[in-house]
């Protein structure tokens, strides 16, 4: 049996990958920041519903303990993920972001994962086929955000790219210093969530497809790579 966590589950990508991967056969530990939102999701699914705030060290190490009480780890996604905006739902352009708007979006976006990794590799490492699914964006590929005839040329925001990007840069350094892990960014693409206000372009169904499919990779497959539905994508 392989048990996943997926943090930020309650909602959005993280609660379709929940619903696919315990279609799979997966014992799925649905993370969530609020408990009783948690729980209901996890009632809902069929999950086991855990609480889990990426941005709290005691609640990382707690929600390692319940899971290490459960039986252990196989996989890991790195869900939860926030985007500041400013006033009127704005996004934060250059001119606009400040220093407290970053903190704020690496604190969930970059440190969270950083947080939940550093607490949940020992029981990682003790799977036979560990695997970790970092929840990334083409916002994060410096290749698409400089290229003028590429989709995500046109999106002035700073801080969620500049996120992103770190995040690509743990999957990078966490595949090397842990080759037994197979550990990979993956781009859901434009998703209708409420990190977006549900403006993305295609529903969680079609996003969760590829979080679903690298949670799923076996011991031979790959490893400190960034993926979309279609393939490899361009750092």
């Amino acid at each position: 049996m392989t048990t996943t966590l997926i943090t930020g589950a309650n909602k959005g990508l993280g609660y379709e990958t929940a619903r696919r991967l315990i279609a799979a056969g997966h014992t799925v530990y649905l993370g969530s920041r609020n408990a009783e939102r948690g729980r209901r999701a996890a009632e809902e699914l069929g999950a086991r519903a855990v609480q889990l705030d990426v941005t709290d060290n005691a609640s990382v190490a707690a929600a390692a303990e319940v899971v290490e009480a459960g039986g252990g780890l196989d996989v890991l996604v790195n869900n939860a993920g926030i985007e500041t905006r400013g006033e009127n739902n704005t996004v934060l352009g250059a001119a606009d972001v400040t220093a407290d708007a970053m903190r704020t979006t690496f604190e969930t976006n970059v440190f969270g994962p950083v947080r939940v990794l550093h607490a949940f590799l020992p029981l990682l490492r003790r799977s036979a086929a560990p695997v970790v699914v970092n929840v990334s964006s083409g916002l994060a590929s410096l290749t698409r955000v400089s290229t003028p005839d590429d989709p995500a040329y046109a999106y002035p925001g700073v801080a969620y790219p500049a996120s992103k990007t770190a995040v690509n840069m743990l999957t990078t350094q966490y595949a090397k210093a842990f080759p037994d892990l197979r550990i990979n960014s993956v781009e859901p693409g434009f998703t209708k969530t409420d990190l977006n206000g549900n403006t993305g372009t295609q529903i969680v169904e079609q996003g969760a497809e590829i979080i679903v499919r690298m949670a799923q990779v076996g011991p031979d497959g790959p490893t400190g790579g960034f993926f979309d539905a279609e393939g490899t994508l361009p750092w």
